[in-house]
């Protein structure tokens, strides 16, 4: 692939990528990340759409995973090749950090601004649907699957939460990484769509797309119609109960938030900056 980047290249692209963010005024941060924010929240209610018939159906159900992992991988696409500032993908100014070209301060700046940004533009799309009538879609069984979907993530533990986190962020960075070494806009959208589609269908934990399914969920849930309808498809009465914005917060926006650092920060970035920086350094001094 003509411009294709490799090993310390791509390691470079990432730290000069950081040195940017930590550098970049907050005005900037929290525009492009409420952009970012609504990208997210975009695929993810476009990929509910796609599937909730199959979604709602245990017997379909993981059918429905593939479609919306299909669909919802243009989430990240929209934030890589028209340009947003993506939590998830910033936690991969950890190795910058470690390789000390910019500073912890700067590293939590960036991070604070841009995860706020994120959840403003998310819950901005979360009221354009609640105020759409789009959730009366399939005779209100959209509506119920936003609960069924939001219902599950909160009642996920924290262990749970935080693996699928992990594993969720680990191949998020790596669609990152891959779009970084392509060297025209074909050549990411290929090496985004994979990975993404790859993490949606397996049912791993994204902290940017729960800020749109939770809260799309609790909204949906003061609505009679739809929580009577998420009744029908197979949510608890307990799992409902659980639907709240302290089982958001607390219950899976935390664990999952820790779980997406580890994921990238460590699993890609870190990883990484020990492949091709510090080792070579290492046995170099053998």
């Amino acid at each position: 692939m003509s411009g294709a980047k490799t090993g310390n290249e791509l390691l470079e692209v990432s730290i000069e990528a950081a040195v940017s963010k930590a550098g970049a005024s907050w005005v900037r941060l929290s525009v492009l990340g409420i952009l970012a924010g609504a990208f997210i929240a975009f695929a993810a209610e476009g990929s509910s759409m796609a599937a909730f018939n199959l979604l709602a159906d245990a017997g379909t159900f993981g059918l429905g995973r593939a479609l919306t992992g299909a669909v919802f991988a243009v989430g990240l696409m929209l934030v890589v090749v028209a340009g947003a500032e993506l939590f998830t993908g910033n936690v991969l100014m950890l190795g910058a950090a470690f390789a000390k070209r910019v500073t912890w301060g700067g590293l939590l700046r960036s991070w604070g601004i841009v995860y706020a940004a994120n959840l403003a533009g998310s819950l901005l799309i979360v009221c354009m649907m609640d105020s759409s009538g789009l959730w009366h879609a399939g005779g209100d069984l959209l509506g119920a699957v936003t609960i069924k979907i939001a219902a599950g993530k909160t009642a996920l533990g924290f262990e749970s939460a935080f693996v699928l986190g992990i594993m969720c962020n680990w191949l998020v960075c790596l669609a990152v990484w891959m779009a970084w070494a392509a060297g025209d806009v074909g050549g990411k959208i290929a090496a985004i769509f994979f990975p993404i589609w790859l993490f949606v269908t397996s049912g791993f934990e994204h902290s940017v797309a729960n800020m749109y399914y939770i809260p799309a969920g609790i909204l949906a849930k003061a609505v009679p119609a739809y929580a009577e309808k998420a009744a029908e498809i197979g949510v608890s009465a307990d799992a409902l109960a659980g639907l709240g914005w302290q089982g958001f917060f607390v219950g899976n926006l935390l664990p999952v938030t820790l779980g997406n650092i580890v994921g990238g920060g460590v699993f890609v970035s870190l990883a990484y900056l020990l492949a091709n920086r510090v080792w070579t350094k290492w046995t170099k001094n053998i």
